[in-house]
């Protein structure tokens, strides 16, 4: 049986994100001393845990540059919810994600999929939480909503039932 997935903000092979500094001044990947580094570390945090025939929802900015080539290091059945970063066109998206979409509803789980935080209003009956990445290391006050930014989830995926409302 398959199992099914989340992750955000990978950023495969971009190299500036080991620059960015959060709120408290301190380097929001920290571990890393190249992106090679880092995009290896994440590619076996995200094999660790999904099997070929699982389903990973990928919360968007997936990859930058070269980055792409760690895609197809990457097991399971990849859906992409498209993030700010990503060209929903980009050939390497298309080769390697079996569907790209806006948003993905769970009405099973009680679960939102999305890039960004959607505003309160669009949480409901169908949907109670929205899990979604864009805001890296922050966490929202608000527990109607899930950060599976890669720096808040240990670079690893997370198992949707973890998740699950209902």
């Amino acid at each position: 049986m398959s199992d099914i997935w989340v992750v955000s903000d990978t950023h495969f092979g971009h190299s500036n994100i080991l620059k960015f500094k959060g709120d408290d001044g301190e380097l929001i990947r920290p571990n890393f001393s190249s992106v090679e580094e880092m995009d290896e570390h994440m590619i076996d945090c995200y094999n660790s845990v999904v099997k070929d025939g699982d389903i990973v929802y990928h919360l968007g900015d997936v990859y930058f540059e070269h980055g792409h080539r760690a895609l197809s290091k990457l097991k399971g059945r990849k859906r992409l919810i498209l993030g700010n970063h990503d060209n929903g066109k980009a050939s390497y998206l298309q080769t390697n994600f079996q569907k790209i979409m806006m948003w993905r509803m769970f009405p099973e789980f009680g679960l939102l999929l999305t890039h960004v935080p959607v505003h309160e209003s669009s949480l409901g009956i169908k949907a109670h939480k929205n899990v979604h990445g864009h805001i890296h290391q922050r966490k929202l006050a608000d527990e109607r909503y899930i950060n599976v930014s890669v720096e808040v989830i240990n670079y690893t995926p997370v198992h949707i039932d973890s998740l699950r409302v209902l």
